[in-house]
């Protein structure tokens, strides 16, 4: 988190001015922690999936992607236990109606963990007032399915919106082995929404019921050993992190203790991130055993073992499961960027992004609006130029006020065209982050940037 960031109000502010982040259907109100992505939201989240679709799939020849529909068989969830063990624990209050997560209420009050406790956390209930209206009359705490559920024409049974992007690779993971020639240990990759009926969302857009993941699941030998590829993929999923912007202090591991593991986890460490709200889960990893593979072939008896073709040995192979919310890698992006600076003369905000994830890379000006000649001169330069990078041509208002503008968007270069420009052929390039301000020819200009922003 940058040192300037001191609440996440400033963020969601600025999120929402510079057209990062909207509240979604604001005109009726709002709805249910919803949000829209504007224009330079959607470029950051497109570049933060090109970022670990380039470092976790192109650049590696282990792993390779899919993209499973969110429409799955129930059968599926049912295999995978969703059906009835995806459950939270909810209670609501009596007078306010407002409605909590049980064991979060608890935990907070007492600093105890009583998840899956209900009588204990029944208990501690009496002795903790609502939140909302001081009121201390709760329902019993009981057990909520999260999973959203539909209807489809022509299937009779339950239908869910999924919970999550791996239940559509393990019932593929037979197609992907016939027809790809992969070799175990490999993974599959795949970018996705998923849907979950959150009880209580919020904190902007780091807990929402529509979000989307980026997820593997990397296939290993029953003998391997998993701790030392385990640790590895800790240490990607903490580099990923810091090319998001995270400072190093920022993130830290935790592991969850042994009574709290899923019963098929050998092992689940989240990687945790410190927003303005405290640390808070970013990725996680998991050694999931053979569970999801044994559990959907017992339930759709197509056998979905592995067959060395070398040694011709047939097993099941075991998953390690590496996990990253794109959505709150977004928030990862935005708070680690946010930086406010005391100028000589007044100040300024400046979201400082790594470049490949800035959502415009150079802006293009004219000096003057009203001078045809420079206008028309700096549209030849941006035109020239956004076939290359991702360009925003901006002759609103006096440069200072154009260059504090694209500092809040966080580009990290202005382009500007002077009357100079016509007899020295150069442009004027300031850099986001120094503010030092260099003459380049035009010439120049396209292989200037490219080496700047790598």
């Amino acid at each position: 988190m940058s040192e300037s960031l001191s609440s996440l109000d400033v963020v969601v502010s600025l999120a929402k001015r510079r057209g990062f982040v909207y509240p979604a259907c604001e005109i009726y109100g709002g709805f249910a922690n919803a949000y829209s992505f504007g224009p330079y939201g959607v470029e950051l989240r497109n570049n933060i999936k090109k970022l670990w679709w380039k470092m976790f799939v192109n650049d590696r020849s282990d792993i390779v992607g899919m993209d499973g529909p969110i429409l799955l068989h129930s059968r599926l969830w049912e295999a995978s236990g969703h059906t009835t063990g995806f459950n939270d624990a909810m209670v609501d209050c009596k007078k306010c109606k407002k409605r909590f997560r049980a064991d979060h209420l608890v935990e907070e009050a007492t600093g105890k963990d009583m998840e899956g406790d209900f009588p204990a956390m029944n208990e501690a209930l009496r002795l903790i007032p609502c939140s909302s209206c001081g009121a201390n009359d709760w329902t019993d705490a009981r057990q909520f399915n999260m999973m959203f559920h539909t209807s489809m024409n022509g299937f009779s049974g339950d239908v869910f919106l999924r919970p999550e992007t791996a239940g559509a690779i393990f019932v593929d993971f037979k197609n992907i082995v016939d027809s790809m020639r992969v070799r175990v240990p490999f993974g599959v990759a795949q970018i996705g929404k998923a849907f979950r009926n959150e009880i209580v969302a919020g904190n902007f857009i780091f807990r929402l019921r529509e979000f989307e993941q980026m997820e593997i699941e990397y296939f290993i030998r029953p003998e391997e050993k998993w701790e030392e590829l385990f640790e590895q993929w800790l240490v990607l999923q903490e580099r990923f992190a810091v090319s998001l912007g995270a400072s190093t202090d920022s993130i830290r591991r935790y592991e969850h203790p042994k009574e709290k593991l899923s019963h098929y986890s050998k092992k689940t460490i989240d990687i945790e991130y410190k927003f303005p709200f405290g640390f808070k889960e970013l990725f996680g990893l998991a050694c999931r055993g053979d569970f999801d593979l044994s559990s959907h072939a017992a339930a759709s008896g197509v056998d979905l073992s592995f067959r060395d073709p070398e040694t011709g040995q047939s097993y099941v192979p075991h998953v390690l499961e590496p996990t990253f919310g794109l959505d709150r890698s977004l928030l990862v992006t935005l708070c680690a960027a946010y930086h406010e600076e005391q100028l000589e003369k007044g100040s300024r905000i400046v979201m400082k992004f790594p470049f490949a994830l800035a959502p415009v890379k150079v802006a293009v000006f004219p000096l003057l609006k009203n001078k045809p000649e420079l206008v028309a001169k700096a549209r030849e330069i941006f035109d020239m130029l956004k076939t290359s990078f991702v360009c925003e041509f901006d002759d609103n208002g006096n440069v200072g006020k154009r260059y504090r503008r694209q500092d809040e968007i966080g580009t990290p270069f202005c382009v500007t065209v002077d009357f100079d420009s016509f007899s020295d052929g150069a442009v004027t390039v300031r850099d986001r982050d120094t503010m030092v301000q260099e003459r380049v020819s035009v010439s120049e200009l396209s292989s200037y940037l490219s080496s700047r922003l790598g």
